[in-house]
C-alpha cells in the first residue's frame, strides 16, 4: 500500500483561512466540506487500514497573525502528531489595500516564523506548508488581480523559506492551479480567484496525497 506521513492513531491538524475553514463552523461540521474533507475521504480509500484523527482549524479571513492570537487554543492545546498550516491570501490583500491590521511581507514572514518556533518548541509535531495561491491568467498590472499576481510571489517565497528553515513538507499550490490553467480555464477551479469550488478542492487535495504518500 505504500507509505504515508501520517500514522495510524494519530491526529493531523489544519489550521488556516476560509480555503481550510469551507463551513465547518456552522453548516458543515466538524471538517468543512472544502480539501480538508476531501483530503480525509481519499485517504481513507488509499489506506484503510490508517486510522487517523482530522481537525479542521480554519477560520474565513483569517491572516496569520489571527492564527498567532489563537495559536495556544487552536494549535497546543490539541497537541496533534502532524500540523498543516495554509494561510497567506489574506495577508496579501490586506497589505495592497492598506487596510488596518495590514500584513506585509515582512510582518508576514517575521509572524509565520513565531507561530513555527512556537509549534516547535511548544508542540514539536513535523509541518506541512501550503502556499496561497490565485487562480487567474490575468497580466496587466493596472488592474487588481494583476497586482495580486504581481505581489504573490513575494508570500509565496517566504512560505517557501520558512519550509526550509523548518525542514517542513511543502506544497506550492500555485504552481498546480498554473499547470492546470494550461489546459482549462480559471473559472474550472474557482468562481473567483481565491476560493475554490469542489473541483478545485480536489486539486487541493490530491496534492496533499501525492505529496504525503511515498
Amino acid at each position: 500500500m505504500g507509505h504515508f506521513w501520517i500514522e495510524d492513531g494519530e491526529t493531523i491538524l489544519f489550521i488556516g483561512d476560509s480555503i481550510t475553514d469551507c463551513g465547518r463552523r456552522n453548516t458543515e461540521m466538524p471538517l468543512g466540506n472544502g480539501y480538508v474533507r476531501t483530503f480525509s475521504e481519499l485517504t481513507t480509500a488509499r489506506f484503510p487500514e490508517i486510522n487517523i484523527t482530522y481537525i479542521n482549524k480554519g477560520i474565513g479571513g483569517n491572516r496569520v497573525t489571527d492564527l498567532r492570537d489563537r495559536w495556544t487554543d487552536d494549535v497546543v492545546y490539541h497537541r496533534p502528531d502532524r500540523l498543516s498550516v495554509k494561510i497567506g491570501i489574506n495577508d496579501l490583500h490586506s497589505h495592497l489595500r492598506s487596510v488596518d491590521g495590514a500584513v506585509s511581507p515582512e510582518l508576514f514572514s517575521e509572524t509565520y516564523e513565531s507561530i513555527l518556533d512556537r509549534n516547535r518548541n511548544e508542540v514539536g509535531c513535523p509541518v506541512l506548508l501550503i502556499t496561497p495561491f490565485y487562480i487567474s491568467t490575468e497580466h496587466t498590472l493596472d488592474t487588481l488581480r494583476g497586482r495580486v499576481k504581481s505581489l504573490l510571489p513575494k508570500y509565496i517565497d517566504i512560505v517557501e523559506d520558512m519550509s526550509v528553515k523548518y525542514d517542513t513538507r511543502l506544497i506550492n499550490l500555485q504552481k498546480i492551479f498554473e499547470a492546470q490553467l494550461m489546459h482549462r480555464d480559471a473559472e474550472s477551479f474557482c468562481p473567483e480567484p481565491v476560493h475554490p469550488n469542489r473541483a478545485g478542492h480536489i486539486v487541493i487535495a490530491d496534492a496533499l496525497l501525492d505529496e504525503l504518500s511515498y
